[in-house]
């Protein structure tokens, strides 16, 4: 009898990329029947919190606060000198930007710790990541903490980027990537082997889609938000990348460094204890 998990991901372009093979019945799924429960990366990280998923993607960030849970080798979400930004309209400067109201993508977000990091307490409003765009548009909110594709499309609607998180980030750690999305697997549902084979699953299936990236490609537009194929392909060759086949020594780095400058500069009280799945 296989085995059913559940198994989240976003609605996004590059995670529907790396699940291009196992949902479309081209890579093995072992002993697994695998349920996919897609939500928005903020619904996930409060799904992990409460063990709703066997395995998920969640933020970096969002790790800081799960228990019982392992982070996979693959599948991550790694910026390259590059990673969210922060957008506004020709009247806002990023210096009076603790004078301003900001809309973010959610409080357990890896780029809200980035924001928090580089700038500290700063007074936010939380909305969905793809309506913050159109808030900075209609001055609903002064600032627009910007994720997925809208780091790509933002000058369509004549926002102007006015600090990039991933270059402030890759200078202040000698050229470390920058940690935003990885994958965890509850070691309450789940034995240490069987988490070991799904990363290795879910490997195969990001390795198929690169050997396959019209065809991948081509699937991950269901959830583009009428976003064009070409920037689709852009945004997705940005975050399906080397370290998003296997994070390896310099992924883990960026993530243990990302606590540990959240601690040093008093967001989090302690560093959590990071595991691996191998």
């Amino acid at each position: 009898m296989p085995l059913k998990i559940r198994v989240g991901h976003t609605p996004d372009a590059d995670d529907a990329f790396m699940f291009y093979g196992i949902e479309s019945g081209l890579v093995s799924t072992g002993e697994f029947q695998i349920e996919h429960v897609v939500e928005d990366i903020e619904k996930l990280n409060k799904k992990a919190i409460n063990h709703e998923l066997d395995i998920t993607a969640v933020s970096a960030h969002a790790y800081a606060y799960l228990n019982e849970y392992v982070i996979l080798n693959t599948g991550g979400s790694f910026g390259i000198n590059y990673g969210p930004i922060i957008v506004s309209k020709k009247n806002h400067t990023i210096d009076k930007i603790k004078e301003g109201l900001i809309g973010i993508p959610g409080e357990m977000t890896s780029a809200y710790l980035l924001m928090s990091i580089a700038f500290g307490k700063l007074n936010c409003r939380q909305m969905l990541f793809s309506e913050i765009p159109n808030a900075v548009l209609h001055e609903d909110v002064d600032y627009g903490l910007i994720i997925h594709e809208s780091q790509i499309t933002f000058s369509d609607l004549s926002l102007n980027k006015i600090f990039d998180l991933g270059t402030w980030w890759n200078k202040k750690t000698s050229g470390l990537p920058v940690p935003l999305g990885i994958n965890v697997g509850s070691t309450k549902h789940l034995r240490p082997l069987q988490i070991i084979e799904f990363d290795n699953i879910l490997k195969n299936s990001i390795k198929y889609g690169l050997k396959n990236l019209d065809k991948a490609v081509d699937f991950s537009t269901k959830y583009g938000r009428n976003t064009s194929k070409n920037t689709l392909a852009k945004f997705i060759k940005m975050y399906v990348n080397d370290f998003t086949v296997d994070m390896k020594k310099d992924g883990r780095e960026s993530i243990s460094t990302l606590f540990h400058l959240a601690k040093l500069n008093g967001i989090l009280d302690k560093m959590p204890e990071i595991r691996y799945s191998g």
